[in-house]
């Protein structure tokens, strides 16, 4: 059972739990804190980056269905598309947390959005626990991020959350890719195989969503691309060209003015009908729902 006591009722736990009610874009612990938020404890799906840098204690959870532990020293990075609960807390846990997403700073991030993408794809079950030695520059940059709670008074404000956020970004893929490149080196070589192909999706993803282009690029048998990109990271390949259109779709969405035609043009397909089709199969809405906001 997860421990329960007064401080469910703290502000800062309250605030909280308030952000992620709101579906904010950034939900970030103000202090230390001992106690998780409410909605923490029931399955939460993600559709954010997430961290927490457990201080001291401990504390268990479950991704996708999988349990895992987190003690003093450890930080736990949770990938976009999972379901978490906490299950389980000690009396003396200590920690601090920050989920995020990623879309809002994607334009500002430029190339470094690919690493971000292939560690938020790394494993099936989208989680690792590990202690790095940087979880005290990680509770740096929380500490600093949590002066940014809420809406953005002005336009600097929103500026300096979104630059902070960049640099929390390039540090977590530094981790990432310093924590990866202590495997082997058979996985070393499909990681950077990986990192290949992902860079080759964001540059043709709009023109190219086939296996046998990307293949052909990288010098492989589309069947072997295809069981070692699985392997990897859970996904095909398709599934990950479908994956950006989605996103750039959904960024274009909601962040122009741009005409269902338009974005259907951008993205290369035959036209408006078949980008709804394509947009509905894979989000459960028409474009003109999303956009509408239903």
């Amino acid at each position: 059972m997860i421990t329960v006591n007064d401080e469910h009722q703290s502000p800062s736990v309250l605030r909280l739990e308030e952000a992620f009610l709101r579906n904010d874009e950034v939900c970030v612990s103000e202090g230390v804190l001992s106690v998780f938020p409410p909605i923490l404890t029931h399955h939460y799906h993600l559709d954010r980056v997430g961290l927490i840098v457990c201080e001291e204690g401990s504390f268990s959870f479950m991704v996708n269905n999988h349990l895992y532990h987190a003690q003093g020293g450890q930080t736990v990075y949770l990938s976009e598309g999972c379901s978490f609960v906490v299950c389980d807390t000690s009396s003396d846990l200590r920690y601090r947390l920050l989920f995020y997403r990623v879309d809002p700073i994607r334009d500002i991030l430029g190339s470094s959005v690919i690493s971000m993408r292939v560690y938020s794809l790394l494993s099936p079950d989208n989680c690792k626990v590990w202690t790095t030695g940087d979880e005290d520059d990680l509770l740096h940059y929380i500490s600093l991020l949590s002066c940014y709670v809420g809406p953005a008074q002005s336009t600097f404000d929103d500026n300096e959350r979104k630059l902070l956020l960049m640099a929390f970004t390039y540090r977590l893929c530094s981790i990432h890719s310093r924590q990866m490149s202590n495997d082997s080196m058979l996985q070393g070589r499909r990681m950077e195989i990986f990192v290949q192909l992902v860079r080759l999706v964001e540059q043709h993803y709009s023109e190219e969503r086939g296996v046998a282009f990307y293949a052909d690029k990288l010098c492989l048998s589309p069947k072997y691309l295809s069981s070692m990109v699985k392997s990897v990271c859970g996904y095909t390949v398709q599934e990950i060209v479908f994956r950006a259109i989605i996103r750039r779709s959904i960024f274009l969405m909601k962040n122009t003015n741009r005409t269902i035609q338009q974005i259907s043009n951008e993205l290369h397909f035959p036209n408006a009908s078949a980008f709804g089709t394509f947009f509905k199969r894979h989000t459960g809405l028409s474009p003109r729902h999303f956009r509408e906001g239903k």
